[in-house]
């Protein structure tokens, strides 16, 4: 049975909601505590939540100010809880006093409780306890049972279940395991109309039709409150509502990021003024939403904002336009469709596809492939990077690192995500006598900032399509069309390029070309190839080749059959600023 208290606190949710009115969430608790004391650390499941136990009257404080703001609902600092009671997960407790994890959720309550009273809001905000992707797991449904205890004691007015990703068996058991605790769920996803989402807009699955809509309808039928969208950029949010309505009747809600992890610290979109904000919230309320807040980035004045110009509103039933194929790597951010761009040699021929293709390691650290080879000899034969300073990005064992400094560069800088694989190259540039002229640092390229803007960038980058069927919560997701890596260093290339600057990808045919050549146009930017060779299937993409050739029927990627021999196309870019 639902508490007493709980019930009339839900119910005044409720019937905001039956009355047309837009409840507001909460925005962002732990990128508010970021700067005032508390730091994500190596572990993104505990952030935020390891202030509970070291800074608690912080964590009052933010949620003071959400209440001051005029939030509806106000979540608890509860959302990295699941992920710290994995097995194998992070540890609150082990860098601190001994504290049971139930002391922990009872305080992250009470803290919502006496900064909604402090504010004078008392019987006005009802309390949502956060609960992150990793419920969903054998783990989390006994973390649910368990937990039943002490929300039975101080019951928050609904349990919000954030960041979940995938739909699989297991959601709907771990769904029945929540609604058995007898308070309101509210289920929250990394979705948008292309299919699983993450914070820095990438996306983790490929197209799956209606699977998310008809698990949204059986989330209704099951009994689940309200289904929300979160934890990815706004400009992904556009469609959701609308598309979710001609699944269910259910409340439907939204709640998008301004912010992600860099390895500067958290770094949150300030050109997004509170007007703006309102602004995107009155979009989202025109298609539909009867819920909207923020996630990481968005602070108590954006939240302010929007409430104040949606106080009056009420939801709309706007349908916008399908957003743009981008063969499932995400929604165009232009106003009009991009014309991709046609690759051709110096003599204009057009190399993409091959109309007739030829077939042509330290340990530990990744051994260079055909298309590691295929950028080293461009370097060699052009003694490209004379007196430029470089960045070797994915360096390995620093291959092309070491022949940039040997071709007269007046400095390398290469990243690799792996430590083992920059110490190789830092020997490497030594046994060639340019050490002097190399650096090198353990990088990971998701939050990585560039210090200084490169002359010339080069970099040969881990492609591989993977089925994401056993994703986890997380931002570093596996790649189901391969490209993650590319992407993502095609959209830091406007920053970390000189004005003038040259950079060298590779860039392989299981990969779709329209959509580089798209994105590249995105970003103010233009490839042309200056070198190609081919590329043996390996044992690795073998067994992998179901997906690859599920990837390239979807696509206008591409690969090759000789007899028993399958190869790709290893393609070498130069990408610039368009004039």
């Amino acid at each position: 049975m639902t508490p007493a208290g709980t019930a009339s606190g839900y119910r005044r949710i409720a019937d905001k909601i039956a009355a047309g009115r837009c409840v507001v969430l909460d925005g962002g608790t732990a990128t508010e505590l970021h700067g005032e004391g508390d730091t994500p650390g190596d572990d993104e499941g505990l952030w935020g939540t390891r202030a509970l136990v070291h800074a608690p009257d912080l964590v009052r404080g933010v949620h003071s100010r959400y209440a001051a703001a005029g939030c509806d609902v106000i979540s608890t600092n509860t959302w990295g809880l699941p992920s710290a009671l994995r097995v194998d997960g992070p540890r609150i407790w082990e860098s601190t006093r001994p504290v049971h994890w139930m002391d922990v959720a009872r305080r992250g309550l009470s803290l919502v409780r006496e900064a909604i009273e402090a504010e004078g809001r008392a019987g006005e905000c009802a309390v949502a306890f956060s609960l992150n992707g990793e419920v969903d797991s054998p783990e989390g449904q006994e973390t649910i049972r368990l937990l039943s205890r002490p929300l039975e004691e101080e019951p928050p007015d609904l349990i919000l279940v954030e960041t979940l990703s995938l739909i699989g068996p297991s959601i709907y058991v771990t769904v029945e395991t929540l609604l058995e605790t007898g308070l309101p769920v509210w289920l929250s996803f990394r979705r948008c109309r292309h299919g699983v989402c993450g914070v820095y807009g990438q996306h983790w699955g490929g197209p799956e039709g209606d699977l998310f809509g008809r698990a949204a309808r059986r989330f209704e039928e099951m009994g689940v409150g309200a289904l929300l969208v979160n934890c990815i950029p706004p400009d992904h949010v556009r469609g959701m509502v609308s598309w979710l309505r001609d699944f269910t009747d259910m409340p439907l809600g939204v709640y998008p990021n301004l912010g992600y992890l860099t390895n500067e610290g958290w770094r949150s979109d300030r050109k997004i003024t509170g007007d703006e904000y309102a602004g995107m919230a009155l979009e989202w309320r025109d298609e539909g939403a009867q819920i909207i807040g923020g996630c990481c980035g968005v602070g108590p004045e954006l939240i302010a904002a929007a409430r104040e110009r949606l106080a009056d509103t009420k939801p709309g039933s706007r349908r916008p336009d399908p957003p743009a194929e981008t063969n499932g790597a995400g929604p165009s951010t232009l106003s009009g469709p991009v014309e991709p761009g046609v690759w051709r040699d110096l003599k204009g021929r057009e190399l993409f596809p091959l109309p007739l293709p030829e077939i042509t390691v330290d340990e530990g650290v990744f051994v260079p492939t055909q298309g590691s080879f295929l950028a080293w000899r461009h370097l060699f034969e052009e003694r490209l990077g004379n007196r430029q300073r470089c960045l070797d990005v994915g360096c390995g064992c620093g291959i092309l690192t070491v022949q940039l400094a040997l071709n007269g560069a007046a400095h390398v800088h290469a990243i690799d995500i792996e430590a083992p694989a920059v110490a190789n190259t830092l020997a490497n540039a030594f046994r060639n006598g340019v050490a002097d002229r190399v650096s090198g640092a353990a990088v990971d390229l998701y939050p990585w900032v560039p210090e200084e803007r490169y002359e010339l960038i080069v970099g040969s980058l881990y492609q591989m399509p993977v089925d994401p069927a056993e994703q986890v919560s997380t931002h570093r997701p596996v790649d189901y069309w391969g490209r993650n890596l590319l992407d993502h260093l095609i959209t830091l290339l406007p920053e970390a390029l000189a004005e003038d600057g040259v950079a060298y990808l590779l860039h392989l045919s299981i990969l779709s070309q329209a959509r580089t050549a798209a994105l590249l146009a995105e970003h103010g930017l233009e490839a042309r190839v200056v070198d190609y060779s081919f590329f043996e299937l390996t044992d690795l993409f073998q067994r992998g080749q179901n997906h690859i050739k599920h990837v390239e029927d979807l696509t206008d990627a591409y690969h090759l059959r000789f007899g028993d021999q399958e190869v790709m196309v290893a393609y070498l870019l130069e990408v610039r600023r368009r004039n």
